[in-house]
């Protein structure tokens, strides 16, 4: 009996071994193919034809071992991206869907103007955005957007808004379009602008161009 089970394990065991051969050497010889196609979205043609070239420069090699790391730099690097996601489709292509940043506001940085994107990069001022508000001043980008958000949940819209005064007290001024300067307190609030927003909605203020609300519950009118 003994006998008879150690025959089957011994018969086993060279079964395992003959297997494993032969699955090495076809793995062997198995050649994974190389990233064929890429494809880009969301972007313009232009644009995705360039990022289409760099990625190519990385030299993929097969779609089972793409080095993310350096595509994730690539595109992070881009100014005009704001999201992106990268799919693989076996056995030899990419596929990256962008999303495009929005472009918020204009801004003098070493002596160039730049436009600032939603996704707080300054991208160069070569895209005819002529109708961004201009940020005279010298705020860091987030301070910019922290105060961008505090606009767009007041009942103002940005839209409303030609240029935006940025002091080193980290205070803030408004121009509208209508050609109003807004005046704001140190600590600008959602509510400091409704509260604006709101007199302006009730009042004629005729000849005067200057409000200022920088005093807590007062309105300063001026010429």
């Amino acid at each position: 009996m003994h006998q008879r089970k150690s025959k089957k394990l011994l018969i086993y065991f060279f079964l395992l071994i003959l297997i494993s051969s032969t699955n090495n050497i076809s793995l062997n010889n198995l050649e994974f193919q190389k990233v064929k196609n890429i494809e880009v979205s969301g972007l313009s043609e232009i644009e995705n034809s360039l990022i289409i070239e760099k990625i190519k420069n990385l030299n993929l090699n097969n779609i089972f071992f793409i080095n993310k790391k350096e595509i994730n730099d690539l595109m992070n690097s881009n100014p005009l991206i704001e999201k992106y996601q990268i799919f693989k489709s076996y056995p030899s292509a990419i596929k990256i869907m962008i999303k495009k940043t929005s472009f918020i506001a204009k801004i003098n940085f070493n002596n160039e103007t730049f436009v600032i994107g939603s996704n707080g990069k300054l991208i160069p001022n070569n895209l005819q955005a002529t109708d961004l508000p201009y940020i005279f001043g010298k705020p860091q980008i987030q301070e910019f957007l922290i105060f961008k958000k505090i606009v767009d949940k007041s009942k103002f819209s940005f839209e409303e808004i030609e240029s935006l005064f940025f002091f080193p007290s980290k205070r803030w001024d408004i121009k509208l379009k209508n050609n109003i300067l807004l005046k704001l307190p140190h600590h600008s609030t959602i509510a400091s602008l409704d509260y604006a927003y709101e007199f302006l909605e009730d009042n004629n203020i005729g000849k005067f161009t200057i409000i200022d609300i920088r005093i807590d519950n007062q309105i300063i009118l001026n010429e």
